[in-house]
């Protein structure tokens, strides 16, 4: 299903896990607090209304991805090539 078609019960599964993932991160990689990687976590996914354009296109790539950018830089993975796919308790926390 494209990103821009999914009803509301849907779009929000996904920013609740992308949520949960990049908090994850944060903590984990990120030296945050729980606190912390919340809100960070909110201010990257913040709520988009459902006419809002474009609405969920930071979906196209997972919150590793935008974690990792925020912490390393853009080019984390060539820099840090050990960090170039998550690992299993990523997929855990962020699929729950």
């Amino acid at each position: 299903m494209a990103w821009d078609a999914w009803n509301e019960d849907e779009y929000l599964a996904c920013l609740r896990a992308e949520r949960r993932g990049y908090a994850w991160v944060m903590r984990r990689y990120g030296g945050l607090t729980p606190a912390r990687a919340e809100a960070a976590a909110l201010e990257h996914y913040p709520y988009e209304a459902s006419d809002a354009p474009y609405r969920g296109l930071v979906f196209h790539d997972h919150s590793w991805h935008w974690a990792m950018s925020k912490i390393h830089g853009d080019s984390y993975w060539r820099e840090h090539p050990e960090l170039a796919d998550p690992p299993p308790e990523y997929w855990a926390v962020s699929d729950a």
